[in-house]
């Protein structure tokens, strides 16, 4: 189970500044609701040209509501151009920290404001570097290979955690780790060496706790709810309730969100099934 803070606790349940910004100045939308993770920060500058109103809309886990609520708190109160120098970093230090697994949530919160600013400004939208890795993301080849080389990552985990390519269908996988081997100066046909694998039953565990953590809440904002019926090798027999158990989107929901979350965050050739 990951160690959340009593910050991160607090602003999960007790999240500010949730909502849109009626007529705001400033818009910024990244991430895919198809793939799990989604974020749109909107604000609003006061007369004397600082950020007067600040709020979020995401969807996502428990790290996601922390960091968008935290970065409204801390954009609150400053100009834009101190704003803009607030980096993913200083959103997990306002935490008291985040599981390196849901950096990629705060990263979310620095470009959703860096979107936000360029609206305002009216600049137009960045030009991605290099070609697309992960469609579900919109991370390059060239995002991979600066991370790699700026943050020190060393697996695919480490770069789902930190930028989220990967975290959605899974077949950016492979590509994604030949970037990583050439980054580091590793020969792409060099043989893996094996993983030390989950046990059953702690791949049981890792299971209960990612739909307690992270996929439960958001389903029960929209009044739904899962629960988990079996573990049969790589395939998880579940149960959708509530509202979801009804909803005309529930295979997409099942395959886009709870499987993607599962592969990412427990073993990447889990396979989610209704019961």
């Amino acid at each position: 189970m990951w160690d959340y803070t009593d910050k991160v606790r607090e602003h999960f349940l007790n999240p500010r500044n949730v909502g849109e910004v009626e007529n705001p100045d400033g818009i910024g939308e990244v991430g895919s609701i198809a793939c799990g993770d989604a974020l749109k920060l909107t604000f609003r500058l006061g007369d004397d040209k600082k950020i007067a109103e600040a709020k979020f809309k995401t969807f996502g886990c428990a790290s996601a509501i922390a960091s968008s609520s935290a970065l409204t708190e801390m954009i609150i109160g400053k100009t834009l151009e101190e704003a803009e120098n607030i980096s993913n970093e200083n959103i997990a230090e306002f935490l008291g920290g985040l599981p390196k697994e849901k950096i990629h949530c705060s990263v979310m919160g620095q470009e959703a404001l860096e979107k936000a600013i360029a609206y305002y400004r009216g600049e137009p939208e960045k030009v991605l570097e290099g070609e697309i890795v992960c469609h579900c993301f919109n991370v390059t080849d060239v995002d991979i290979q600066r991370a790699v080389k700026e943050k020190g990552l060393k697996t695919l985990e480490d770069v789902t955690g930190y930028l989220k390519a990967g975290g959605g269908c899974g077949n950016c996988h492979e590509e994604i780790s030949n970037i990583i081997k050439a980054s580091q100066g590793i020969s792409i046909m060099e043989p893996k060496k094996p993983a030390a694998g989950l046990t059953n039953l702690q791949k049981i565990r890792k299971i209960e706790e990612t739909l307690e953590i992270e996929i439960k809440p958001a389903l029960m904002r929209d009044g739904g709810n899962i629960e988990l019926v079996d573990v049969d090798g790589n395939r998880v027999l579940v149960r959708l309730q509530g509202a979801c158990a009804t909803c005309s989107r529930s295979r997409i929901t099942l395959k886009d969100h709870v499987e993607a979350r599962l592969r990412t965050l427990v073993a990447h050739d889990l396979v989610v099934e209704e019961a």
